[in-house]
């Protein structure tokens, strides 16, 4: 939504302010100008970038249009998980656990929790670590450590494409400097004719380098930061996990427990104490 709302105000004002004093926007369609600057971006955007950052484009697009995967809704939900789960093992013992990190889809716990059920990275890492505590693993900062590894290494690869949505930001002015050049060689090839044809020729010269600059900073900039702020807010989710967890590990009762998970989200998703605290009493009694 923002994003639509932002590239037609982007665009509108830069067209817009040309044609008012009485500018002629026909003379800004160049096609072959943006061949020399999309082609060479996407011919180095493939050369630069790895076969998962390119599959990963999909997902930032995605990203892009519909914001942050997880809202305040999501975040009570899977307080709510944790809660379930720490109770569980907390009554009958971390064995107790065992029959829904095994085998989730068949979970009385994780069906009463749809959304999170159907998010199959964060179930897998939830899973994941529960399953240790099942086999045995009782040290906090260890685990804690392990974790910390392996959201670096998501953190890592969500960064790598927006990082190359900013290369490719960075190298577009540059490029319409290529075709603004290559404009001018073919107008120094055609110095003989009248001032009107030279004009004309160094007007589109001159378009290379516009839709160079504009592109970067009006366009895939911008999308790049909303991507990677996105994929920011995004990680306090699996950053939630790992303090319940690692709380949970050090002994304290289920509602500190997720007290300590709470306190990791940003402040405009996180729900208030009282807000969880009314929805972990009408959770149903966890079954083993």
């Amino acid at each position: 939504m923002f994003f639509i709302i932002g590239t037609l105000i982007v665009f509108g004002s830069v067209l817009g302010g040309y044609a008012a004093p009485g500018g002629h926007l026909s003379v800004l369609w160049m096609p072959w100008e943006f061949v020399i600057i999309f082609g060479a971006g996407i011919g180095g955007f493939l050369i630069a970038n790895s076969k998962p950052i390119l599959g990963g484009m999909g997902k930032a697009f995605a990203t892009l249009l519909k914001g942050p995967s997880y809202n305040r809704e999501s975040y009570m939900e899977l307080l709510g998980v944790l809660y379930s789960m720490f109770k569980l093992a907390k009554s009958k013992g971390d064995l107790a656990l065992e029959i829904h990190v095994d085998d989730p889809g068949e979970s009385n716990i994780f069906q009463q929790f749809p959304k999170f059920a159907n998010d199959h990275h964060a179930l897998e890492f939830l899973c994941d670590y529960l399953r240790l505590l099942t086999l045995g693993t009782n040290n906090p900062h260890e685990v804690d450590a392990i974790m910390e590894q392996e959201l670096d290494t998501h953190h890592d690869e969500l960064h790598a494409i927006t990082s190359a949505l900013q290369t490719l930001a960075d190298a577009l002015p540059a490029l319409g400097i290529v075709a603004a050049v290559l404009g001018v060689i073919h107008t120094m090839g055609s110095i003989t004719e009248p001032p009107e044809v030279l004009g004309e020729l160094i007007g589109g010269a001159l378009v290379g380098t516009f839709a160079g600059i504009l592109m970067s900073y009006g366009l895939v900039a911008p999308v790049a930061s909303s991507v990677g702020q996105s994929f920011e807010a995004d990680s306090k989710y699996l950053g939630c996990i790992r303090a319940g967890i690692v709380a949970h590990m050090q002994g304290y009762a289920p509602q500190v427990s997720i007290e300590f998970a709470r306190k990791t989200l940003n402040s405009n998703f996180r729900p208030s104490f009282a807000e969880v605290e009314d929805m972990v009493q009408n959770l149903p009694s966890p079954g083993g």
